[in-house]
């Protein structure tokens, strides 16, 4: 197994937490994939890494007939309770491994996902489940640091550098509407041809403990030494309960991509 697989399992680990502690995803977001994709209600929608639903269910609201696979035990048992009586179907499985029917679904959507599908199959996969003419829609929620943002993150880092946890100099720090774009990548699949790359930005407001079971999601935290990573959770309590609000305002950002599957692969 390598480190991205290993990462990857970790998940399940944190589905009690996964609902509540990511973000929703902005309702725009959602609207712009179902008119850039044209889609409409009853149309089939193969999901990847659904994890507890958090995109599944707005796809769902909208009518839309939704495959989600999810490898996660755990993860596959929330989704399932949070989308009764939607039509959606949860499969517990990697889209590495899925032998469901080929050329049949309009969109394949992944939500903070993709980049866990195996990077040599995952273009390859997506255009064999989608129909003629079907698109590819895939986006993740990121850490954005606004201009003026909160100047927790910077201070925080002395601890994550003290446990050994600590970024590189030379980490990115996207503010809003600076995450990468990926059309390059998909273009070079030779399979699909980008339709949409539209940024969308907010904040969200946590008091420690709401935080903490944030990071308590995060692959890398899961990971973490046990000693390291209390170090790290008292540090952020100490520091929210000297603040006035006792919250921190996290950034996020997220690109969506959407890309049609070409009629003749190049």
């Amino acid at each position: 197994m390598d480190d991205r697989d290993r990462l990857g399992a970790t998940f399940d680990q944190a589905a009690e937490l996964y609902q509540n502690a990511r973000p929703e995803y902005p309702e725009e977001l959602f609207d712009r994939l179902v008119e850039d994709c044209g889609l409409q209600p009853g149309d089939r929608v193969l999901e990847v890494g659904a994890g507890p639903g958090k995109a599944t269910l707005p796809l769902a609201r909208r009518g839309l007939q939704i495959t989600a696979l999810e490898p996660g035990v755990a993860l596959a048992a929330h989704a399932r309770n949070n989308v009764v009586g939607y039509p959606v179907s949860v499969v517990r499985t990697r889209f590495e491994d899925w032998d469901g029917p080929a050329g049949e679904y309009a969109v394949v959507v992944a939500a903070t996902a993709w980049h866990w599908v195996d990077p040599q199959r995952r273009y390859q996969l997506a255009a064999r489940a989608l129909r003629p003419g079907g698109h590819l829609a895939w986006w993740s929620a990121q850490h954005v640091f606004p201009p003026d943002g909160d100047p927790f993150f910077d201070d925080i880092q002395e601890i994550y550098d003290a446990i050994g946890q600590g970024l590189p100099d030379d980490a990115p720090r996207p503010a809003p509407g600076e995450l990468p774009n990926h059309s390059t990548e998909i273009e070079a699949s030779g399979l699909f041809e980008v339709v949409t790359v539209e940024h969308f930005d907010w904040t969200v407001d946590y008091d420690a403990e709401t935080y903490l079971d944030l990071l308590r999601t995060f692959s890398g935290h899961i990971a973490m030494p046990d000693e390291s990573r209390e170090r790290l959770f008292t540090e952020v309590r100490q520091r929210l309960a000297s603040r006035p609000s006792g919250q921190v305002r996290r950034g996020w950002g997220a690109v969506l991509h959407i890309a049609r599957k070409r009629r003749t692969p190049r």
